[in-house]
């Protein structure tokens, strides 16, 4: 199996480090937005082309009826001004209008501009669509994005309420809608037809990790993330740890799906889970449950079927060490998930401008175009367009 990735437009692998330390960074993530939203969606493939057939529309068996009341409640509570920057089509490339960078143009209502009751609402509907431990990692996040306001004395460009909602489409029982998060460190793309739910592309990280001092001290977010990647790792025999490794050094930042990178070629890399014993096949699976569960339990169970349908044809690869301080990069792809992790290189803490554990990046995405549910989308407007 070749290990390569290939991507068909310049500048993507710039991350926000690149972009911080570029010049006129605003105008180049300006360029790069406006040359991948003009590239027609086609998701991440491993060829350029979707595989078919991976997600037909069908029932889940699991209500979304909470999102949906939570989404309209929240709604109700916003004015006509506030709205007009905050609802969308359910169609329109907004969904792909997100990014990690700090300084990133983001549109919807931000937390910062609510007013208490409608902040009260807004956690409801982030309480309706995520798992316990997938609401209490967001706010973690949000929290530790105030603690790295007061490391670089920033609270312009960084802090705990700069983070916004937007909202695709009208609130359906039946027709496709969604919703979006979008701030530094965090961003939730959360897309619904019916009782079907695409909860991606979902990035999460956070730079520290963990607050050594300050109004949050001691708040701590990606070590699970961290552990059982790692776990996975030492748990494969030698042989397959040096198929598993794709680089045996990590000097830089690896992650390859990050914002504007909606249509990538990436090939499959590693070692296929085919080759796992039960015990590794069960660590690979808890490590992408450990991102999965983000999602509600009901719909967790769902996404989790998908992959485990899929697993043989899963591949895990490593970039870096593996001992137990390592620093390092891994990825889980299938034809219906991919899963980055990577330790990244500080931006506004001191040291070292090498990647360390103290800035984490994550990506979850779904290959062969349903990142968005665009798949589902498509397949729902077939049906229209038919009368079916």
């Amino acid at each position: 199996m070749k290990r390569l990735y290939l991507i068909p437009t310049f500048g993507l692998l710039l991350g926000i480090a690149t972009f911080s330390q570029a010049p006129n960074p605003r105008s180049r993530m300006a360029e790069l937005e406006q040359q991948t939203l003009s590239e027609k969606f086609r998701g991440i493939t491993t060829s350029g082309t979707p595989a078919p057939g991976l997600f037909p529309v069908r029932s889940s068996g699991v209500s979304t009826t909470p999102v949906r009341n939570a989404a309209e409640a929240f709604l109700g509570s916003l004015t006509e001004e506030q709205r007009k920057p905050t609802v969308y089509a359910v169609d329109d490339q907004e969904w792909q209008k997100w990014s990690n960078v700090h300084f990133y143009k983001r549109q919807g209502i931000g937390f910062i501009d609510m007013n208490e009751r409608q902040r009260e609402l807004a956690f409801a509907l982030l309480h309706a669509g995520l798992s316990a431990k997938g609401l209490a990692k967001t706010r973690d996040i949000m929290r530790l994005n105030y603690s790295l306001a007061e490391i670089a004395n920033d609270f312009k460009e960084l802090g705990e309420w700069l983070y916004y909602i937007t909202i695709m489409g009208e609130p359906s029982a039946t027709k496709p809608w969604g919703w979006q998060l979008d701030g530094h460190h965090v961003i939730i793309n959360y897309f619904v037809l019916g009782d079907q739910v695409v909860m991606t592309p979902t990035f999460m990280g956070s730079e520290p990790v963990r607050a050594e001092s300050g109004k949050y001290k001691d708040t701590v977010v990606m070590q699970e993330e961290q552990n059982k990647g790692l776990a996975l790792m030492g748990a494969l025999e030698e042989p397959q740890r040096k198929k598993a490794a794709i680089e045996t050094s990590k000097t830089g930042n690896n992650n390859l799906s990050e914002a504007f990178k909606d249509n990538i070629v990436l090939d499959y890399a590693g070692i296929r889970a085919s080759e796992f014993s039960a015990r590794q096949k069960k660590l690979l699976l808890d490590l992408v449950q450990e991102y999965v569960g983000n999602m509600d339990d009901g719909h967790a169970r769902v996404r989790m079927e998908e992959v485990r349908k899929h697993l043989d044809a899963t591949y895990f690869a490593w970039i870096g060490p593996s001992d137990p301080n390592a620093v390092f990069y891994y990825r889980v792809h299938s034809p219906v998930i991919l899963i980055e992790f990577d330790h990244q290189r500080p931006v506004f803490m001191p040291g070292p401008r090498v990647p360390f554990r103290q800035h984490i990046h994550t990506v979850v995405r779904t290959p062969n175009g349903n990142d968005y549910g665009k798949d589902l989308l498509r397949q729902h407007y077939a049906r229209q367009h038919k009368g079916g």
